[in-house]
Order: structure tokens, then C-alpha cells, then sequence
């Protein structure tokens, strides 16, 4: 596997008790949100839910692939509870600890795609969605990162990171967090081009639930292809995507060779994807361009 194109496939998150805090103000994570959440997402992947909530993290889903990454804890591991603002349009920090199996912080990592851990967020409708990098103190295991919420609703958290332990894999942890306030869904339909920035992003290819499929993006600026793609986090471009509903991740590797720094490519960037079941697909596309990162959004559906 080209590990500069790695992503690993996600789950719904359920709720561990982990009683930290940070110094500053918390959003509430109600028990009820986070367990309905995880059982939503092991019927989806399992066939069946569990009464306690809890996922086994190898366990396969409904086509026989092994879904990684589906709990607030796995492998000895914990994310702790999210520490954030708690309303929108307030300035403050986000932060969270990586917990092992002695209940202390975490703090030696390996780096995976460039970073030692990689923070995704995304509200439940498949909106709002980030990709960020946030700083560790050493002393204290937090991780922390400046947060400001622009709109209300519920938001699923990734971390994402590998221990650093001999052959160790990437884990990803997950927490659900609410924001308050009237949420407006966003309804998305199917979208295979998205305008960004002055760019025009296309996507090429079907997902299927039974087997690899390619995806192809291509990137053009006043109709001409783009031809200065610059590396980021390791590739030409760097691809997650979501089961609409539960937001499992998709397991989707970047083709291709890893390029060198300094080295600059056209604008197509191939993956090649497999949907862990039939059902719509939220794809995000993060891509970098003269220093400046950018994020195409498609929605696919994958079918049987």
C-alpha cells in the first residue's frame, strides 16, 4: 500500500466516560446521541446492533472487509471527551488526549501522511467538513487547536494516528459533539463536479460495493487543465469519504507513486476505492496549489 495515499476506514462513534478536562469550556456529548450513533453504524456495517453499543473494531462488515477505526477506544487506546467551544461564532481552542492502556496521556507518535495525527470534523449531514492539524504539548499529551463553530449541530471527530510502537497501525477514534442551536440539513443529491476557489473539479468512475473501482479527479482553471498540482501530506492529492448515514469511512488508496518535494504534477489524481457496502457516498477532495490548500465535495453513490 502506498502509504503516502493511506486513509483508514471509520466508523460511528460510542461513548467512553473519561472525566479529563482541559481549563476550558466543554460541549456536552449526550450518552443518547453517542449511543444511537454507534448502533446505527453497527447495524449498517454488522447487520445488527449490539445493546451495550460497543463495535469490535476487525470485525467484518456486510461485503467481508474489515472495518477499522469504529469506536472511541480500540487497541488499548482512548480519545478523550472533546474539549471546545460550546456555541457557535466564539473563539477558543478544540483539544482532546490520546489515552493508553495505564489511563495517561499519549505522547509519542509516529508520523503517518506527514503528521503524527491527522483531525477531521464534520457535522452529521455530511456538511462543514475539515481537515486539520493540531499541536501536541509534550508535557501534557493535549492536543489542541485554535476552534471557532460556524454553524450548530451534531459533528463527528476523528483522530487519527499511529502509535509509536513496532508495527504498529494507524488507529482512528471517534467522538460525536453537539453544538446548539437550529440546524438547517443540507440535502445532497448526486455530484460528480464542484467549483472551488476558481477551480472546477470533476470526478470520473463508479464506487461499487463488490470490488476495487477507480475514481479519476481532475482539476482545471478557465477550462484549461491545471498542470502545477503541488505534494500534500505525502501525495498529489488526499481523498476521504463517508457513508451517508452512519459516516463510515471509506478505505481509499492514492495511485501512483509518491512524489518528491518540489515536484509538481497535472491534474488528474487517480485513488482506487472500495465501498464497504451499497449506499451514498460524501467525498472530499483536499488538493494544494501554489502553496494554498484547497477541498473539492462529490457525492456518489455505490451499488452492488
Amino acid at each position: 500500500m502506498n502509504t503516502a495515499g493511506r486513509l483508514t476506514l471509520f466508523g460511528a462513534g460510542l461513548a467512553v466516560a473519561f472525566g479529563a478536562a482541559f481549563g476550558i469550556a466543554s460541549v456536552a456529548v449526550p450518552d443518547s446521541v453517542v449511543t444511537a450513533w454507534a448502533e446505527d453504524g453497527e447495524a449498517d456495517a454488522h447487520g445488527g446492533g449490539h445493546g451495550d453499543g460497543a463495535h469490535d473494531a476487525s470485525a467484518p462488515n456486510a461485503t467481508g472487509h474489515a472495518i477499522n477505526g469504529v469506536s472511541t477506544s480500540a487497541e488499548g487506546y482512548l480519545l478523550s471527551a472533546i474539549q471546545a467551544p460550546d456555541s457557535t461564532g466564539s473563539e477558543g481552542q478544540l483539544s482532546f488526549q490520546i489515552r493508553g492502556e495505564d489511563g495517561q496521556p499519549v505522547t509519542q507518535f509516529a508520523t503517518a501522511h506527514e503528521k503524527e495525527l491527522h483531525l477531521i470534523v464534520v457535522r452529521n449531514d455530511g456538511a462543514l467538513f475539515q481537515h486539520v492539524h493540531p499541536v501536541m504539548d509534550s508535557s501534557t499529551g493535549t492536543w489542541s487547536i485554535p476552534w471557532t463553530w460556524q454553524e450548530p449541530g451534531t459533528y463527528r471527530v476523528y483522530a487519527d494516528f499511529t502509535p509509536a510502537a513496532p508495527d504498529a497501525e494507524t488507529l482512528t477514534l471517534t467522538r460525536t459533539v453537539e453544538v446548539a442551536g437550529n440546524v438547517a440539513p443540507v440535502e445532497k443529491g448526486p455530484q460528480r463536479v464542484d467549483e472551488v476557489d476558481g477551480y472546477t473539479v470533476t470526478v470520473a468512475g463508479d464506487l461499487t460495493a463488490d470490488g476495487s473501482s477507480e475514481l479519476t479527479f481532475t482539476i482545471e482553471q478557465d477550462g484549461q487543465p491545471v498542470t502545477t498540482l503541488q505534494p500534500y501530506l505525502g501525495a498529489f492529492g488526499h481523498l476521504v469519504a463517508l457513508r451517508e448515514g452512519d459516516l463510515a469511512y471509506l478505505h481509499v488508496h492514492a495511485l501512483g507513486n509518491e512524489p518528491q518535494s518540489g515536484e509538481n504534477a497535472a491534474a488528474e489524481i487517480g485513488f482506487a476505492a472500495q465501498a464497504p457496502s451499497a449506499g451514498r457516498y460524501f467525498l472530499y477532495l483536499d488538493f494544494q496549489i501554489d502553496g494554498e490548500v484547497h477541498t473539492a465535495e462529490f457525492v456518489l453513490d455505490a451499488e452492488l
